[in-house]
């Protein structure tokens, strides 16, 4: 048991609990309203408070030494990050978050896809086994969508969740080899990846008012700045086991992903989402199908 449960565990656990918050807080921001500025000021208010921890410790000029080299890597991770983000954020907006948070969980599947198409790995039956069971949960979902006129063929948020999904199962492997290969100090990850994002959503948000109309107007609410501090403390729990050695990312990706309960079960309680039976069954494949990927390798 204490090789199951290491020191990564409980802060990864925390993370998951922390995420789960920060998918209902997101949910909240962006309904009904402007996604960018939504985003940008989320991200600017995490990064300055996570900036000022840093002062406050003494650790801030510490956590911002690295080479030019490191930061094109840690600026090559914020745009990968920041494309995740502006799919996921506009696709929370137009879908109820019973179905957005479970697709988000599915994360491991398109890593281990990933590892499929590029390195040959032929999956075991038990492997076999978990991809049938995420996308019969996806089917499941398809067919709950239609009740609500969604359709996962034809919807852009369902198309704009699947490709968020796919870009962060991207980054986790990217975070693995800053991590875990390169051994960049997670301080200097969070550091510059934390001020990167803020200028490149800044930009994002400068091109959209420039040359695009959202039509909604950009409404404040309180669970903005929350947003962003839940995702800044998330990640300080993530980037601390990441870089634990010779920790495996798909179990880490695992645990982490059941911040999709907390998610779910608020939804309902708080978004009033509808089909819970039929959406609790869909979740219950997709989370049995990671955990089977997970025990398979």
């Amino acid at each position: 048991m204490t090789d199951i449960l290491p020191a990564w565990f409980l802060p990864i656990l925390a993370s998951a609990f922390a995420l789960g918050f920060y998918d209902v807080s997101k949910k909240h921001a962006v309904r009904e309203n402007s996604v960018m500025p939504v985003l940008f000021f989320a991200t600017l208010s995490g990064s300055l408070i996570y900036l000022l921890c840093l002062t406050i410790s003494g650790q801030f000029f510490k956590s911002a030494d690295c080479t030019m080299w490191q930061w094109n890597l840690l600026l090559a991770k914020s745009l990968l990050v920041s494309a995740s983000w502006i799919c996921v954020y506009y696709a929370m907006r137009e879908l109820p978050i019973s179905i957005a948070s479970p697709i988000r969980a599915s994360a491991p599947l398109w890593t281990f896809i990933g590892g499929l198409l590029i390195f040959n790995e032929i999956p075991t039956l038990l492997q076999a086994v978990g991809m049938i069971s995420i996308f019969a949960g996806y089917y499941t979902f398809s067919l709950l969508g239609k009740m609500e006129n969604i359709s996962f063929s034809k919807h852009r948020g369902i198309h704009l969740i699947f490709l968020g999904t796919l870009l962060g199962a991207i980054s986790a492997l990217y975070d693995k080899y800053l991590l875990g290969i390169l051994q960049i100090p997670r301080n200097t990850v969070q550091f510059w990846f934390s001020i990167d994002l803020v200028f490149i959503l800044g930009a994002a948000w400068l091109i959209r008012r420039s040359f695009f109309k959202d039509g909604r107007p950009f409404v404040w609410r309180w669970t903005i700045p929350v947003t962003g501090i839940l995702l800044i403390l998330a990640d300080w729990l993530y980037f601390y086991a990441v870089s634990v050695p010779e920790i495996k990312i798909s179990i880490l990706s695992l645990v982490r992903r059941c911040n999709c309960i907390v998610a779910f079960a608020i939804g309902f309680w708080y978004f009033r989402d509808v089909n819970l039976k039929g959406k609790l069954i869909a979740l219950g494949f997709i989370l049995l199908g990671v955990i089977l990927l997970a025990l398979a390798k």
